[in-house]
């Protein structure tokens, strides 16, 4: 929602907004362009004939005073996804979908376009290099690529956000049941994929990940004059730690990015740079120089001996790939790997049994949570036993402060070893650049 206010007053809109919290970097970003309420909470005062439209957030809930203010008085109330369809009616539109990798293979698509000089509006989940925003409106772009999520579209509307987009082209990622607190069954989970699928109009393309069951049943369903079009992981190599495209003719390109999780998103990003008429060689170009969106596998710092990332995975499914790329990239150094049990799905008894054996790969596991954070969602207590059952895994390492987790952590000799830390939240707060610097002595 922020960068959507500060996209429109760059565009030259009067931009107003409420919220009862703000947090960075939401904070700071709209302090810069003095964009921040005068104070925080909900005032129906503000709402005026004199408005052109209210965009509503998933924050405000359906009894919102100003909310109710503004269908009181008629003003038209757009849904975040409804005002981003509203300004691309015109365009080209590809939404890139699927419970992970969305916002790494959207990033791919920014990187490769803005790389080879093409015009497109786009909105992505993450701060990128070389994008001062995260959403971009314009008249003149032809294209906008959208990552679409599958959570509700506002608290009106249940609909699943990338279903308003009405897209042309459809990348899905992969479909791993991780949102227990939005769809409570499976199969209410993948039928959301599957209406986005049918959504697709004739001349238009599914691109999906052919390796994942689900998908490659929903993806190859016979739909008139809708391109389907498969992909699987990347052929590479890990060469001296690092990893290197093998394309055809026997070309060789070396990226920034690694694991069978992102070889899978280059895959998916090739294909739909090729639908909108990207050369090979222009890809892998581009691609050979993109870093990586923020927080998935972020190197937060490194010596000779230790790598120190930072990852959003949160999801079982996330949580797997993620550790087992490092231990794959660097097969000779022993792996800490910590998780953080933060979300709704993660922190509830009934769910956390989907994450059984998911840090196998780790030579240390540990897991954080903070009993607060389970109060505070009205949640069953959970135990340390519970996660070291739930995760199977007798020598799990549980930590419910942060202090205490800080302390765990620099007891190791870090020599040959990787740290990897997993989390939507903050670990209670925990200084990782303290952290990063007193581990890197």
């Amino acid at each position: 929602m922020h960068n959507l206010a500060i996209e429109l007053h760059l565009k030259g809109f009067n931009v107003t907004g409420s919220d009862d919290e703000i947090y960075e970097p939401s904070l700071s970003r709209l302090a810069a362009y003095n964009l921040l309420p005068g104070s925080m909470g909900w005032y129906p005062e503000k709402i005026t004939t004199s408005l052109d439209a209210v965009i509503l957030g998933m924050h405000a809930r359906e009894d919102n005073p100003e909310l109710a203010k503004a269908r009181e008085l008629g003003i038209k109330v757009y849904s975040y996804p409804e005002y981003i369809f509203e300004h691309s009616q015109n365009k080209q539109r590809v939404v890139i979908a699927g419970s992970h990798g969305k916002t790494t293979i959207t990033s791919m698509i920014l990187h490769v376009l803005k790389f080879n000089n093409r015009l497109f509006d786009y909105l992505v989940g993450a701060q990128l290099e070389g994008f001062d925003n995260m959403v971009k409106l314009s008249k003149n772009a032809p294209l906008i690529v959208i990552e679409g999520d599958e959570y509700f579209t506002s608290p009106l509307d249940k609909t699943p956000k990338f279903m308003h987009y009405q897209p042309h082209m459809v990348l899905i990622s992969g479909i791993a049941w991780d949102h227990f607190n939005v769809f409570p069954t499976w199969e209410s989970y993948v039928k959301q994929f599957e209406l986005l699928a049918d959504s697709i109009p004739k001349a238009g393309a599914i691109i999906f990940d052919e390796t994942d069951n689900m998908l490659e049943v929903i993806g190859r369903k016979g739909r008139a004059d809708v391109a389907a079009i498969p992909y699987a992981a990347h052929p590479s190599k890990i060469s001296e730690g690092k990893t290197v495209l093998l394309a055809e003719g026997g070309k060789e390109f070396p990226v920034l990015v690694f694991g069978e999780h992102n070889m899978k998103n280059v895959s998916g990003a090739k294909a739909v740079c090729e639908r909108l008429g990207i050369a090979d060689d222009a890809f892998y170009n581009a691609i050979s120089t993109f870093k990586g969106a923020s927080k998935r596998l972020e190197l937060l710092g490194s010596n000779a001996t230790v790598n120190i990332y930072r990852d959003f995975a949160h999801a079982p499914s996330k949580v797997e790939a993620t550790a087992n790329a490092v231990q794959e990239q660097f097969p000779n150094r022993e792996l800490i790997a910590c998780a953080e049990l933060h979300t709704f799905s993660s922190l509830n008894k009934a769910f956390l049994k989907q994450y059984r054996r998911k840090l196998d790969a780790a030579d240390i596991a540990v897991v954080y949570y903070n009993p607060e954070t389970i109060e505070h969602k009205r949640l069953e207590p959970l135990s340390e036993e519970d996660i070291r059952t739930a995760f199977k895994r007798d020598d799990l390492h549980v930590f419910t402060d942060s202090d205490k987790l800080a302390a765990f952590l620099l007891s190791h000799n870090w020599e040959n070893r990787n740290l990897l830390l997993m989390s939507s939240g903050t670990f209670g707060g925990l200084n990782l650049q303290t952290l990063k610097e007193d581990i890197l002595k």
